[in-house]
């Protein structure tokens, strides 16, 4: 089954795309994809593949392709527990311990899950869901706290699980305590959770932003975080005149 997985990926490999995401993802000496791999293959592809070998595929092949050299092989292996995860909240297969098992191999294999789309496409969805009923969190809180930017990253962006379902509280702390964070991609991901927090609650952006100095805060997650807002307002946070 691997072997045909991996077969599977190299056949829908482009050279061209290969080289604008080696240059995209920063794999360059100091970026932050340094020493990444690229095999050239589109989301959508990606996507296709786990949609026909989720259900098929065991931890052991998860594991083994989260811990290729290939970034789409790793992308291939979450996106797949993803979809085993979501199986599993599913009425009719409804399965708490099978959900504790993926959450359980994603944090066991949290040092792979190390570019920003990694997270994104993930973070909400095994981690955030999983934890979205549960009272202790604070593994979200180790995980910003933990001085690593993609374990940053995935507090962050975890929380947008709760967002979406009206619950803020986490977010708002986890962007206080990752507001002034040296890296644009946390500045961005802050930016972004509180944008979508104001999408649901406005009043309740607005009070983040006045309370934190929105007039010192990192220009990347201000601009994020109003981006939706009317025209008019959002130039007055621009201009710190709001």
């Amino acid at each position: 089954m691997l072997k045909e997985i991996r077969d599977s990926l190299k056949l829908r490999s482009n050279q061209n795309l290969q080289k604008k995401q080696y240059s995209f993802f920063q794999c360059f000496p100091g970026g932050y994809g340094e020493g990444d791999h690229f095999l050239g293959i589109n989301n959508p592809d990606i996507r296709l593949l786990a949609r026909e070998y989720f259900s098929r595929v065991d931890f052991k092949i998860i594991t083994t392709l989260l811990h290729s050299k290939y970034h789409e092989e790793r992308l291939l292996a979450l996106i797949m527990l993803e979809r085993q995860f979501d199986q599993s909240c599913k009425k009719k297969s409804f399965d708490r311990q099978r959900q504790q098992e993926i959450y359980q191999l994603y944090l066991a294999e949290i040092e792979v899950i190390n570019n920003w789309d990694l997270v994104d496409l993930t973070a909400p969805h095994i981690p955030g869901r999983y934890l979205l009923d549960k009272k202790d969190r604070a593994i979200l809180y180790q995980l910003a706290g933990s001085g690593r930017l993609w374990q940053e990253r995935i507090a962050i962006i975890s929380a947008h699980a709760f967002i979406r379902k009206g619950f803020f509280t986490d977010a708002l702390k986890l962007s206080e305590i990752l507001l002034h964070h040296p890296h644009d991609l946390i500045h961005k991901a802050v930016g972004w959770s509180l944008r979508e927090i104001g999408k649901r609650e406005l009043n309740t952006e607005l009070e983040f932003l006045q309370t934190h100095s929105y007039q010192t805060m990192p220009r990347t997650a201000l601009r994020y975080a109003i981006e939706r807002f009317p025209e008019p307002l959002r130039q007055r946070y621009l201009k710190g005149l709001a």
